[in-house]
């Protein structure tokens, strides 16, 4: 089935759901529905597939989030563009494919440092700002050190946060030992546990901004390394050594605190919106942006973050907005450069700029339970690849190549090459047709 609606009996349990309409996004008006509706995306780092109450976990506590997902549409089949941080972010902002802005690889504090994302590429804050919303993220960006590469160049009014992949959570310095942590294009000094900050941030922009359209992108630092608590102390100095995935040696037990700390934070803002009257006018969607490492647990899918196996891109998804949406579970396959379009949809404004995506517009999923037209995607990251075509999924990892059929072999373990060449000789030529389009796009960090 491509739409499993929930029993409403569960729902019951968090005495939030109140006459939940149909799937339609402008059924049960609120005071608010007269505006366009605030669109928040909330993305955390490293999350894995499995790392969450809602999608079975039973070892860390994410009530928040779980509560989006029991009012909203959890997605099972949903997909990170990238197998690392930069490509999925180059991916969402922009709509496209992140070889399209030169964002194949991960901006690191090294190698990468003087590059970053695409200085002309048109992202979804362009497309918010130029129709009359205030657009703000906060927390990390990581597609570009230098200044030319700062998100306010990119069509975000307001930015606080770090721009690399990672800081101490504490000290707020890079894994080259660097301080980070910027309000728009100037560092700024701001104590607190990076998590609570983020938070903080995000509702104070929430609160400025209530009485008119926003489009607020969180990018939270949680899951990821250094893999530190609230109550840790900071391991980062500046151009000293330290280090890099934090002293703590209980690094599971800094995880879980990690994820549920961000959930907490979720609450306050879902709090916070509505404190402000906005929640009804407001869409939210949460996703992470790879795979986890093995401290969480992509299960049941084979293999971790950088990989193209399952457990490297499929990730938690969740489209929530109070009492627009029907509560559910969709099978339906979505990329994260399909955000882009979907959100720009749901705002109802004029989107001329944006046909030349390749992200599809995922509002019919959402709203009225369709489904969506068969396409092929694809993923790439260093030596291995990867084409996806309806359940089929070609996978190339180094020297090795696999065929599963994903409806049943989610965990991939069952290479289906030799009773399959047909289908994998298609999907092969499907991948190096498109490799060969994005190769005419300059690889700045690959």
């Amino acid at each position: 089935m491509h739409i499993q609606t929930k029993n409403i009996a569960i729902a019951g349990l968090t005495g939030l759901l109140t006459g939940v309409s149909a799937c339609n996004p402008s059924a049960n008006k609120s005071k608010t529905s007269d505006t366009p509706p605030n669109i928040i995306i909330i993305m955390a780092d490293d999350l894995g597939y499995n790392d969450l109450g809602c999608y079975g976990s039973d070892i860390i506590n994410t009530p928040n989030i779980d509560l989006l997902a029991v009012e909203g549409l959890k997605f099972t089949d949903y997909h990170s563009n990238g197998a690392v941080s930069s490509p999925t972010r180059a991916a969402l902002i922009t709509g496209k494919y992140q070889q399209r802005s030169g964002v194949e690889g991960v901006v690191t504090t090294g190698k990468f440092r003087d590059y970053g994302i695409d200085i002309n590429a048109y992202t979804i804050a362009d497309f918010f700002k130029e129709n009359g919303y205030a657009t703000g993220i906060a927390g990390k960006w990581h597609l570009g050190y230098k200044t030319e590469y700062n998100p306010v160049n990119f069509g975000f009014d307001f930015f606080k946060g770090y721009v690399s992949g990672n800081v101490d959570f504490h000290s707020h310095i890079d894994g080259a030992g660097i301080y980070d942590w910027w309000l728009n294009k100037d560092t700024i000094i701001e104590e607190g546990y990076s998590t609570d900050l983020i938070t903080k941030n995000s509702i104070d922009f929430i609160e400025k901004n209530s009485d008119q359209p926003f489009f607020l992108y969180v990018a939270h630092e949680a899951p990821h390394f250094p893999y530190q608590g609230r109550n840790d102390k900071a391991d980062r100095t500046v151009g000293g050594k330290f280090e890099m995935k934090g002293s703590r040696k209980d690094k599971k037990g800094a995880y879980k605190e990690m994820v549920e700390v961000m959930d907490e934070g979720i609450g306050d803002i879902i709090s916070s919106l509505e404190d402000e009257g906005i929640l009804e006018n407001t869409f939210i969607f949460f996703c992470s942006d790879n795979g986890a490492v093995n401290l969480g647990s992509n299960y049941p899918l084979n293999n971790f973050k950088s990989t193209l196996w399952e457990g490297g891109h499929r990730v938690p998804a969740i489209a929530y907005w109070k009492s627009r949406i029907e509560p559910g579970i969709t099978d339906e396959t979505m990329l994260g450069m399909d955000i882009f379009p979907t959100v720009a949809g749901i705002s109802g404004k004029l989107v001329e700029k944006l046909t030349d995506l390749d992200g599809k517009d995922f509002s019919p999923v959402i709203f009225h339970g369709k489904q969506m037209e068969e396409r092929v995607v694809f993923w790439r990251f260093k030596d291995r690849k990867a084409v996806r075509q309806g359940d089929w999924k070609l996978l190339i990892d180094k020297d090795s190549t696999y065929l599963f059929n994903l409806s049943n072999d989610i965990s991939e373990q069952n290479n289906l090459m030799q009773q399959n060449k047909a289908i994998s000789d298609s999907l092969e030529q499907l991948l190096q047709k498109w490799e060969t389009e994005m190769d005419n796009y300059p690889k700045t960090i690959y």
